[in-house]
């Protein structure tokens, strides 16, 4: 499924970083796919991860994740790398397809990732409510998959990993389906909600500019296996239009160390 929580995180509000990999390495049998990746997201921060094609970038969001074992180094979630089931923080993933359930409601499919919770029917079905009004689809609630948009039900998708209230959204090139014009907007709807739920966003994407607009810091990594070649900060004001001369040029910068 789409947009569920991963695993949950200790609190520790003293952390610095929402998000640290120090030396991580990763193979698969003889394939070195990843190897010494060490960055960071600051709490409340946009990092993107950009690279050629096979530097896996997936890999490392899912090991972020915890759905993948780093087979050496170290990923702390808010300073912590593991700890008691307790006092919790939620990552939730939201993947390149928006996997929604066709045969469920818009609204049932947003409160999928609460099923497996403890909130009662009435508590869940106002989660999601809210969640859908956060996301401009209040009014569909009662409509199924295949009566929307490719935009709307990326809209869905993005209410869906909303519902839990992560700490960390997780996102593996989810918009990379839409057109330009609806990828802007989702561009938008992503921050103007990241300020709003004062959380923090790791994506992978291969399109750079989407990387320029939405992240504070890009992380650039080289192909097999994946390396980090550069990391930059991306000190531009908000919004950040891909016509912009500054932005062009950082978009150029980037597509160059790829």
């Amino acid at each position: 499924m789409n947009a569920l929580p991963m695993r949950a995180v200790p609190m520790t509000p003293a952390a610095r970083h929402a998000v640290e990999l120090a030396h991580v390495s990763k193979h698969y049998g003889k394939l070195a796919v990843l190897e010494d990746i060490s960055l960071a997201a600051p709490v409340g921060s946009v990092l993107a991860i950009v690279g050629a094609s096979g530097c896996g970038k997936s890999t490392l969001l899912n090991i972020v994740a915890g759905l993948v074992k780093a087979d050496s180094g170290s990923v702390q979630i808010d300073g912590v790398a593991d700890g008691p089931d307790q006092d919790t923080r939620v990552i939730s993933y939201m993947f390149q397809e928006d996997r929604l359930l066709p045969w469920r409601t818009i609204i049932a499919n947003t409160e999928f990732g609460l099923e497996a919770g403890t909130l009662n029917a009435q508590a869940r079905r106002e989660r999601a409510l809210e969640a859908l009004k956060m996301t401009g689809l209040e009014g569909f609630e009662n409509a199924y998959p295949h009566e929307l948009s490719g935009g709307m039900r990326s809209r869905v998708a993005l209410a869906r990993s909303l519902v839990v209230k992560p700490y960390i959204l997780l996102m593996d090139e989810p918009f990379s389906k839409l057109d330009p014009q609806m990828r802007s907007q989702m561009h938008q709807e992503v921050l103007r909600i990241r300020e709003q739920l004062k959380m923090t966003v790791v994506f992978v994407t291969h399109d750079v500019e989407e990387a320029i607009v939405l992240a504070d810091r890009v992380v650039v990594l080289r192909p097999r296996p994946g390396r980090v070649r550069d990391v930059l900060p991306i000190d531009l004001a908000r919004p950040r239009d891909p016509l912009a001369a500054d932005v062009a040029e950082t978009v150029r910068r980037v597509r160059a160390l790829i």
